[in-house]
């Protein structure tokens, strides 16, 4: 068979054999008593007919309630599921936030370097070789569990994050949401040949040319679309940069968007998150840029809340990517919320804003034990009272807020109308120019024959004058690619 190797997380396809079993992890037949390692992963077989020849592993917490979420967490090149288990900060969320994980795992028997076939159509589509036997995992461990169909996400990271993105387009009545890490758009290529262009070159495509890739996986499919995160390190070598900005016009344009963010944030880590609304909303795409970050999952080990992972080949010490999917996706959410009966607070008002922050007040409600504080759709207080002040806000940006009532049991009632506060201070600038011209107005740099935006570091292309495109420049000398508007 041809062949080519591709560097760094990705590797070339062999012909599939048998998979062996992974060392140290015990097996779960479908009927068999669940035999738990000692880091509580278990591994599954006779989960199906298993197309792609893949293994299966699965975490559930001890007390998993039924109708809990259910999350598919996929590997990178080089790595299995127990390291994935072990590094990614999964099991720390499951533990915290009642879900069940499953592993899907290749191998040397399947690809030289252990990475899923995320370019190969025979792998990677609607009822087909790998995507198919991790829907078949998808719906052994939801029967077992009883978990929640409708809460059903998958992530992964490197070729893990391009079968990630496949699937969702394969299956956006499986997948309500997903996480791409150091990833590549879904259908990006559909052979051997063209992944190495994928993971180094900008495909120069239209978010439309980008979304109909996703469109055309599941022809005639009209119901809902995953909500989708992506992770995209500025420096990564091995995955360019301009994938996740293709990711980013990929999904918005599948969800009718467009390109510009409806609200910014800073994260941990160097880690700039946009997200991009639904027409109701809530954020349907969010892009988390982590400047100066090479190939890898984002974790950031430690005892907080918002710590998780460890260490090692391709877990990047930078913030903990698993926290900020899992509560993009919700999973953090109390069982009871938004089924409760309290009405909406009326009389939201923005009562003052600076350069960093945002003040809020609205009418107490009858019943409410708190209230919840949403801004671009994602939640960032629960106060008791009837005031709150959001900080770590950008300069000169606007943030949409609404809030809802909680009753004692935890429910939490209709959401309010939104408002829009405006912090002070001067909005981000947009320049749109060639490569050459952004590096003549030291809003870029150049290496090795390519153009690098200041202060994100993230690759625009070749140095040269007939490549363009929109920087904006979020603070003073610091510049992000926003070729879908400012």
């Amino acid at each position: 068979m041809r062949s080519l190797t591709l560097r760094g997380a990705f590797g070339r396809r062999v012909l599939a054999v048998a998979l062996g079993l992974a060392a140290g992890l015990t097996t779960l037949s479908p009927l068999a008593r669940p035999a738990v390692a000692a880091d509580g992963l278990q591994q599954v077989t006779g989960f199906g007919s298993n197309p792609g020849n893949l293994g299966m592993y699965v975490y559930a917490p001890a007390d998993l309630p039924a109708n809990a979420p259910l999350v598919v967490a996929m590997h990178g090149c080089t790595q299995s599921a127990s390291d994935y288990h072990a590094h990614s900060g999964w099991q720390k969320f499951a533990d915290a936030w009642g879900f069940a994980v499953v592993y899907p795992q290749t191998g040397p028997a399947n690809n030289s370097m252990s990475c899923f076939s995320w370019f190969d159509p025979a792998e990677d589509t609607r009822g087909r070789g790998e995507a198919a036997s991790v829907v078949q995992m998808v719906d052994h461990a939801a029967a077992r569990y009883g978990s929640d169909r409708h809460r059903v996400f998958v992530t992964g990271l490197s070729a893990g994050g391009g079968m990630t993105a496949d699937l969702l387009a394969a299956y956006p009545d499986v997948f309500a949401g997903g996480a791409i890490a150091s990833g590549l758009p879904a259908q990006c290529a559909t052979s051997l040949a063209a992944a190495s262009g994928c993971q180094y070159g900008d495909q120069r495509l239209t978010p439309k040319q980008w979304g109909d890739k996703v469109r055309g996986s599941y022809p005639g499919y009209t119901g809902p679309w995953p909500r989708v995160a992506i992770w995209q390190g500025t420096a990564d070598g091995t995955v360019a940069p301009v994938n996740g900005t293709e990711l980013r016009d990929q999904w918005t344009d599948v969800w009718g968007i467009g390109q510009t963010a409806s609200g910014t944030r800073s994260l941990p880590g160097s880690t700039t998150e946009s997200t991009y609304d639904d027409p109701a909303g809530r954020p349907a795409v969010a892009l988390y840029s982590v400047s100066g970050m090479a190939h890898g999952l984002a974790v950031s080990p430690g005892s907080g809340a918002d710590s998780c992972g460890s260490t090692g080949t391709y877990y990047l010490n930078r913030v903990c990517s698993s926290y900020y999917t899992g509560k993009f996706w919700g999973l953090d959410a109390s069982p009871g919320d938004g089924e409760g009966t309290l009405p909406a607070p009326s009389g939201l008002t923005v009562t003052g804003t600076t350069g960093t922050s945002a003040g809020l007040s609205w009418t107490a409600v009858s019943g409410a034990a708190s209230y919840a504080v949403y801004r671009d759709g994602g939640k960032v207080g629960s106060p008791t009272g009837t005031s709150f002040t959001d900080t770590g806000l950008s300069a000169g940006t606007a943030y949409r807020y609404t809030v809802a009532a909680i009753d004692p049991s935890g429910a939490e009632g209709t959401r309010s109308g939104a408002v829009t506060a405006t912090t002070t201070g001067a909005a981000p600038r947009c320049y749109t120019a060639s490569n050459y011209h952004q590096v003549a107005a030291g809003r870029a740099h150049q290496s090795g024959g390519y153009t690098y935006a200041n202060g994100s570091n993230q690759n625009m292309g070749l140095y040269n004058v007939a490549v363009t495109h929109t920087l904006k420049e979020t603070s003073p000398g610091y510049f992000v690619l926003a070729d879908g508007g400012c």
